[in-house]
């Protein structure tokens, strides 16, 4: 492998990150706050930019009482709806990093996206961040669509990273409660198994120019589970979860990626199961390669496909 292999365009994000990263103080030991207020810092300008939309709103809801964050691209009097949980290891990141990507699927696919600010790890463990996200979920459920200005019948889910994780654990836990999965999901560079360096793809593209390394998921996996019973359970680690009754999927894969094999395998074991499945593999795309939106054309493609692809399954058109 080489960088050659990896977009050109992934190439300048990833230097400019790095170069903004040196710009930061170092923390020794560094904590979970501080790394959260430094990749704030290093992805803001990458939020900036992108669709503006009609009507943003933020409320605390559920029983956890959990802040959303609700996109409105237009004045469409009810619109269907995609729920977004974003990556970060469960230990970074947040509505405020994502809110681009947020707005980019809300502007590209004219749906709304209602952002989830779950609970961070290491504070809470697993299943905490699950319980909230069903709680968001179940309260969506019970409102009224004419207020919300949300369609009830028509709400996907998706997320990146550990975001499509949680994505693919709430709508399992939904099947379990006896309560309806979601209409689709949206699957991106998703965390589906715990760490596996026995894999290929965990071989070649372990190191920092790929955007995630073995040792950041070891240390994500440590912050999220509470002991390791817990990558015995599903819901953890759902790709050896039983994925009949799931919706559609989308599945952007990315080539340059130490999860690219597990992701692979996913899109294996939703069709095994039945799920109708959408899959892309981005060559030369690395991890979290949706964040350059800006100035990556290969992300912009990944977003249109996605979007377009949203469009069908939710009927926008």
């Amino acid at each position: 492998m080489t960088d050659d292999d990896v977009d050109a365009d992934l190439r300048q994000c990833q230097d400019l990150m790095t170069k903004a990263y040196a710009c930061q103080p170092s923390f020794n030991p560094l904590s979970a706050d501080d790394l959260r207020r430094v990749t704030a810092i290093v992805r803001a300008p990458w939020t900036e930019g992108g669709p503006t939309m009609i009507r943003i709103t933020e409320q605390y809801v559920g029983n956890y009482s959990t802040r959303i964050r609700i996109h409105y691209p237009d004045n469409t009097q009810i619109l269907p709806a995609l729920i977004y949980i974003h990556g970060g290891g469960w230990t970074i990141f947040s509505l405020d990093t994502h809110d681009r990507l947020m707005r980019e699927y809300a502007g590209r696919a004219k749906i709304a996206v209602i952002g989830v600010d779950y609970s961070l790890s290491p504070e809470v463990k697993y299943p905490r961040a699950i319980e909230e996200i069903v709680s968001v979920v179940q309260w969506l459920r019970n409102q009224n669509s004419t207020e919300l200005g949300i369609d009830l019948h028509r709400i996907a889910i998706g997320g990146d990273s550990v975001g499509a994780n949680l994505a693919v654990a709430t709508n399992l836990r939904l099947r379990t409660l006896n309560e309806p999965v979601l209409t689709a999901q949206l699957l991106s560079y998703g965390v589906y198994d715990r760490v596996r360096p026995e894999l290929n793809s965990y071989k070649r593209y372990d190191g920092p120019k790929y955007r995630v390394t073995v040792a950041e998921m070891h240390y994500f996996w440590n912050n999220y589970i509470r002991d390791e019973q817990d990558f015995e359970d599903p819901l953890v680690c759902p790709l050896h979860a039983d994925l009949h009754g799931l919706p559609p999927s989308f599945l952007a894969i990315t080539e340059c990626d130490i999860l690219a094999d597990e992701n692979r395998a996913m899109a294996k074991a939703l069709r095994d199961a039945n799920v109708i499945v959408e899959e892309h593999v981005y060559a030369g795309a690395t991890h979290s390669f949706l964040e350059a939106v800006k100035i990556a054309a290969i992300s912009n493609r990944a977003l249109d496909e996605a979007a377009q692809w949203l469009v069908h399954q939710l009927k926008t058109i």
